[in-house]
């Protein structure tokens, strides 16, 4: 892996600890130089971040002597008694790894993302635990609205992950939702539980096609969406870290017979072409929902034409037809509605809300396109440097 050559002194690292993945980024005098992640099974166990924070250490010889900017959502895991203990935890975690040489300077330090309450250190985590909890979407939709959000510029966060999708409205240069928790985000459509690696399927749809003919689906663990991404060729390998439903093989024969099992099908039972198009069938089934969740916070913040859809996340390939079903909708609603609006910009966060640096180590397109599956880590990275320059 590329080792950028870093100066400490004047580098802010950036994390996101989720319950299945860490995703890190250095940012060096307020650009990004290097953005990784690594899978960390956190519901298995605190050893998987340790081992996660170790292989950082090894990209990044000089982290114990930066500066870090940390959100998190791996709290949510039942790994913990509740989600007080895991932010406790976790935050213990990472000072004890990354704050070993912290001088006087305050290099080293590690401050965590409190979200409205600013940032605070260790010292100052178990009295602000619900505004670190799950706060994440909160760093990436602010630097969204910072750069898009000038003037009455307003649009629409849409980040699809590995296991969520966050759907976070921006205006004016600010956040507009008052929600601030994961339930109050489910309560108001702007977090789905739906994202492109570990989403059970059957959790996407009760009836699906096949060949023709409509079919109760299996409520069973059988496939997940990484299944129907790998079929339709989107989902970056990269991207796709976690183990299968049945933990077998990852080629298009075993992932075949996952798809399968979800109608108590075997993959001899449909051709190639036919397990394709039966994938294509629960992917429109989830373009459907995220589009018709993207639709009601759309109209519910009245976001006008001239709104911007800013896309992250590894199902990032997701975000142009959300939009156009978004748009469908609208189109059946303009009639009784004169007011419904329609976005019409798609951006990039990785390219165009992340300030990659031209001397990225691995090249500026490669460090971009991991800031849009990271943007969380680059987020709260560039909101520290630009609260403490």
């Amino acid at each position: 892996m590329a080792r950028p050559d870093t100066d400490a002194s004047d580098c802010v690292v950036g994390w996101d600890i989720g319950g299945a993945h860490l995703k890190a980024c250095v940012l060096q005098r307020g650009e990004v130089i290097d953005v990784a992640q690594w899978a960390c099974p956190l519901w298995q166990g605190m050893a998987h971040l340790d081992a996660a924070l170790a292989a950082a250490m090894e990209r990044w010889p000089g982290l114990r002597a930066m500066q870090h900017a940390v959100t998190m959502t791996g709290e949510m895991c039942d790994l913990f008694e509740h989600r007080e203990d895991g932010v406790r935890r976790i935050a213990q975690a990472l000072q004890q790894a990354l704050a070993a040489s912290t001088d006087a300077t305050g290099r080293g330090a590690v401050n965590f993302h409190a979200g409205d309450a600013g940032w605070c250190g260790g010292a100052a985590v178990a009295a602000n635990w619900e505004a670190i909890a799950s706060a994440n979407w909160l760093a990436s939709a602010r630097h969204a609205a910072l750069r898009f959000g000038a003037g009455a510029g307003a649009g629409v966060l849409v980040d699809i992950g590995s296991t969520t999708t966050d759907l976070i409205p921006f205006k004016a240069g600010r956040v507009l939702t008052r929600s601030r928790s994961d339930s109050q985000r489910l309560a108001v459509g702007e977090l789905v539980y739906q994202g492109v690696v570990r989403t059970p399927l059957c959790a996407l749809a009760q009836r699906i096609d096949w060949c023709g003919t409509p079919h109760n689906v299996m409520n069973e663990f059988f496939a997940s969406t990484a299944d129907v991404y790998r079929l339709t060729a989107e989902l970056n390998p990269a991207h796709d870290l976690q183990p299968s439903a049945d933990n077998a093989a990852k080629d298009l024969p075993a992932t075949r017979q996952r798809l399968a099992r979800m109608l108590g099908l075997d993959a001899r039972d449909g051709s190639p072409e036919a397990w394709a198009a039966f994938a294509r069938s629960w992917r429109e089934a989830q373009v459907s929902e995220l589009g018709g969740q993207l639709r009601r916070v759309i109209d519910a913040y009245r976001l006008g034409d001239g709104a911007v859809i800013v896309s992250a996340g590894c199902g990032d390939f997701l975000v142009r037809d959300v939009l156009g079903h978004a748009d469908q909708n609208a189109d059946r609603d303009a009639d009784a509605d004169p007011d419904v609006t329609r976005p019409r910009r798609l951006a990039h966060y990785g390219s165009e809300v992340a300030r990659v640096s031209a001397h990225a180590r691995a090249g500026r397109a490669a460090v971009e396109a991991w800031a849009q599956v990271c943007a969380p880590s680059v987020a709260v990275a560039a909101l520290f440097d630009l609260d403490h320059r």
